[in-house]
């Protein structure tokens, strides 16, 4: 029986940040050390952050990035650290495992980097790197584009003597497919396998990730860490929630949601004889483990909740958004709609109620109850709100146009100048101050088009870009019932609440009339984008065949307005971005009055 003291780091890593990366794991480890850890384990591409993208096909960067690991590698000493990096080798794809020298020079790196890439993890331990595993399995779907950039490893892992126990290292991927090399480690002897993950967070993946690491657990017959970065980088959240789970498969260890952790657990593994006799190669690191002390295992945090689940990202990636891209403050056009509430209400959690700031921008069709709820609402949670309204700008452009036109702008033409003068107002105050815009159009609207062009879809950041309405609605009224369980006013007016969504660009506007109810809309939303169903398929599921033809048209027709849409926060499993690609141009078409007949009988 082995005894190893783990440290789980989930970290929030910056993209190209080589310096405050390496100062992040470094101090991190310093930590592990003072409690008395045998290993600690850190995120994949943990120093170059993830996902690096093209930034690998500067050979550069490549080469200060193997300069960052070893600075890692300098910095070890007692404990050991399993750290993700970019590894470049000139050699043909292929090969085992092998441990490597950490006096590879800058020059080398820069001849290496356009032949051949490993998306890999070092083990480094008392000054040098001891060995590396490479990532065998390349995700190249959803958001992921890796076999881009790497090569796939291959060979046989190695183990490595850490506190007595036999320790195998894999990367993301390597883990979610059975008979992969995490069995293959198993089979080999290892009692934990270690796997360094970038896993983007969306709805209900904690679960998954659960059942899934049961599985590898069962199969392979020894304990798996599973270690996952935590933070936002571009419209990607990961949320930590790092797992540990013991020979029987239990939970034993978890990283907290959305937030940096160190996680800290004493492990006691059985031995694990290699099936058949066949044990891989050993790397010796340290003979035994270390004084005996008090075990360590926090107890476990409580799962979020659903919808807290997506509110935390919401506010994770909107603040690291920011924070990473150099912007202090945010500007918001609030209309006193339940879209630009919710934004302002993330934003003031992500980032505090003096950085965010609101334009109220009413006009000739704007209601009086959805000023006082803008109002409302900004008196709730503290922030500056502007009225400015766009009646003389109206007036003014309007008349302009009038002589082009024959007739002053009516009907589409006069909502969407409505539109497009706030978002000019908007930009202004960005321009002048420096805040970032946060636009507030939500998933629901940019699936169907039902957004201006240089208007509401203006801005730097998207808060609530992959939030259907149906789910706007049910953050809403979660955010409001956090605040009175903690004892504060529910922030979020219950006449925004309750009110028929409208855009007010025309008298008695509603949303329903130019879309379907929400409610019936965000279903077969859900099945046509993220379920990549056709019309027929969609007939088949019991939709109704009008509701169907005009979400299907709606669709395909706006996808030349979402490629001009600011990023924002990914929470589905498919959001409007890296994930789905959709040609602008496409005439590929199955209206349901031809799909209906072939599914039938």
């Amino acid at each position: 029986m082995a005894r190893l003291r783990l440290a789980a780091a989930q970290l929030d890593t910056v993209v190209g940040d080589l310096d405050g990366n390496v100062a992040r794991i470094l101090g991190t480890l310093e930590e592990a050390e003072r409690a008395g850890a045998d290993l600690c384990v850190f995120p994949e591409l943990a120093v170059t952050g993830y996902p690096p993208e093209d930034l690998l096909l500067k050979p550069g960067f490549v080469a200060d990035s193997v300069r960052a690991l070893e600075a890692v590698a300098e910095g070890t000493r007692d404990c050991v650290a399993v750290v993700g990096f970019v590894e470049p080798d000139g050699t043909a794809p292929g090969g085992r495992d092998r441990p490597i020298p950490a006096d590879g020079g800058p020059g080398a790196g820069r001849a290496m980097v356009r032949d051949v890439l490993h998306n890999a993890a070092a083990v480094c331990r008392a000054g040098r790197v001891a060995g590396v595993y490479r990532k065998r399995l390349l995700p190249n779907y959803g958001v992921f584009d890796e076999q881009r950039w790497f090569t796939p490893g291959d060979g046989l892992t190695l183990l490595y003597e850490v506190a007595g126990a036999r320790v195998a290292v894999s990367i993301c991927e390597d883990v979610w497919f059975p008979d992969g090399p995490v069995a293959e480690a198993g089979r080999g002897g290892a009692q934990l396998v270690v796997n360094l993950n970038a896993s983007p967070y969306s709805r209900d993946r904690r679960r998954e990730r659960l059942d899934m690491l049961g599985q590898r657990v069962r199969e392979a017959r020894c304990a798996i860490a599973y270690v996952n970065q935590v933070g936002g980088q571009d419209e990607l959240v990961f949320d930590g929630a790092s797992l540990v789970l013991d020979v029987e498969g239990r939970l034993v260890a978890a990283g907290r949601q959305f937030a940096e952790d160190l996680v800290l657990v004493d492990l006691e593994l059985p031995e694990r004889p290699p099936d058949g006799g066949a044990r891989h190669p050993v790397v010796e690191l340290t003979e035994s483990g270390r004084a005996p002390g008090p075990p360590r295992a926090a107890p476990l945090p409580a799962p979020l909740d659903p919808e807290a689940e997506v509110y935390e990202a919401l506010v994770l990636g909107t603040r690291d958004y920011l924070a990473k891209n150099g912007f202090s403050d945010a500007v918001i056009g609030l209309s006193g709609g339940i879209d630009s509430s919710l934004v302002a209400t993330v934003a003031v959690d992500a980032l505090g109620s003096e950085h965010v700031h609101a334009l109220a921008m009413p006009s000739r069709y704007s209601s009086e109850g959805s000023l006082t709820d803008a109002t409302r609402l900004a008196a709730n949670l503290g922030l500056d709100l502007h009225v400015v309204p766009i009646e003389p700008a109206h007036v003014a452009l309007a008349g302009s146009l009038t002589p082009v036109l024959g007739d002053p702008p009516a009907g589409l033409t006069d909502e969407n100048l409505q539109s497009r003068i706030r978002g000019v107002l908007l930009m202004a105050v960005s321009n002048d101050t420096g805040w970032i815009v946060l636009t507030t159009g939500n998933k629901s609207e940019l699936a169907t088009g039902y957004s201006t062009l240089y208007g509401d879809s203006a801005g730097g950041f998207a808060v609530i870009k992959d939030v259907p309405k149906t789910l706007v609605y049910e953050l809403c009224r979660y955010r409001n019932r956090r605040g009175v369980e903690a004892g504060s006013a529910a922030p979020i007016p219950e006449a925004v609440l309750v009110k028929a969504p409208s855009a007010e660009l025309r008298p008695d506007q509603r949303d329903d009339q130019s879309l379907p109810p929400y409610e019936l809309l965000d279903p077969v939303l859900e099945a046509y984008v993220e379920g990549d169903r056709t019309a027929g398929d969609l007939l088949e599921a019991g939709f109704d065949p009008g509701l169907i033809e005009l979400v299907v048209r709606l669709v395909d027709g706006a996808e030349y307005k979402r490629r001009q849409m600011p990023p924002g926060v990914r929470v589905t499993t498919k959001a409007f971005g890296k994930d789905r690609r959709m040609p602008i141009t496409n005439r590929y078409r199955t209206p349901v009055s031809e799909a209906a007949p072939a599914r039938r009988g």
